[in-house]
């Protein structure tokens, strides 16, 4: 390569490590203002909920609720963070697809190597890179979950077969190991079984075939890239939640919790 071809490759790294560092600043900041006015709601929420029975009977508080300031401070506090959210996944994404995509094109200057991407590429490929580390979150999430459930259905089980009750009558159940009340966790298993079900629209005797069935279904309805609705993208996660709620291992329990 040409000493000029060199220092133009040595420019474009230059400049794609300062445009990094630019957005990283912003990110930052915008990340510390959407944390602080979450914090600052979270607080002005508890004072309003401690308070609400005097604000109902006082005019003052009440012309003060509908003054053009406060509107304008609700505004602030229940739009910025979900637009500052918004506008941080923005950033990101430019953020990787400029600087990579000047980092790529900086060594094709400065060694020869041929990129063949244009710069649509390099946010396909953020996008997949996103839903890869979603995906892998989500599976985690899921086996820790899974973990959880087989913890409290094993020490349940075990209690009641030694207290000599078989599998049976779980909602009066209450263990005593480590001070644990079974009731609640499996209340909250088996309404999150029911709510899964509901999601995807299939019975609660459902088997894993007829429930991998309704899915495909679903999933294929609202997927985001077949499906431009408003909503369409959060009932897609929705609907995927709920299959991977809805294993074999949790249908077999739920059977056992409802059928003794």
């Amino acid at each position: 390569m040409n000493p000029i071809s060199k220092l133009y490759g040595g420019f474009l790294q230059g400049l794609a490590t300062f445009l990094h560092g630019i957005f990283e600043v912003f990110i930052v900041v915008l990340d510390f203002i959407v944390g602080l006015i979450e914090g600052i709601k979270r607080i002005i929420i508890s004072i309003l909920l401690m308070g609400c029975m005097f604000i109902f009977f006082s005019p003052f508080l009440l012309a003060l609720l509908f003054h053009p300031a406060v509107i304008t401070l609700i505004i602030i506090f229940v739009f910025f963070p979900m637009l500052g959210t918004k506008f941080i996944s923005f950033l990101r994404y430019y953020q990787y697809s400029i600087t990579e995509f000047l980092y790529d094109k900086a060594e094709y200057y400065k060694t020869g190597k041929k990129v063949n991407a244009n710069f649509e590429d390099y946010g396909n490929a953020y996008r997949r890179m996103q839903e890869e580390n979603y995906r892998k979150s989500q599976e985690q999430k899921r086996r820790q979950e899974e973990e959880m459930w087989q913890q409290v259905f094993k020490e349940f089980f075990e209690q009641a077969q030694r207290g000599g009750r078989g599998y049976g009558g779980y909602g009066g159940y209450t263990g005593s190991q480590n001070g644990g009340n079974y009731q609640q966790p499996l209340s909250q298993f088996k309404t999150k079984f029911e709510q899964a079900c509901n999601t995807l629209e299939v019975p609660y005797d459902s088997d894993v075939y007829k429930i991998k069935l309704a899915y495909r279904k679903m999933a294929k309805r609202y997927h985001p890239d077949l499906n431009h609705e408003p909503g369409a993208t959060e009932k897609f996660q929705e609907i995927n939640a709920a299959f991977e709620f809805l294993t074999e291992e949790n249908i077999n329990r739920y059977k056992q919790l409802t059928n003794n």
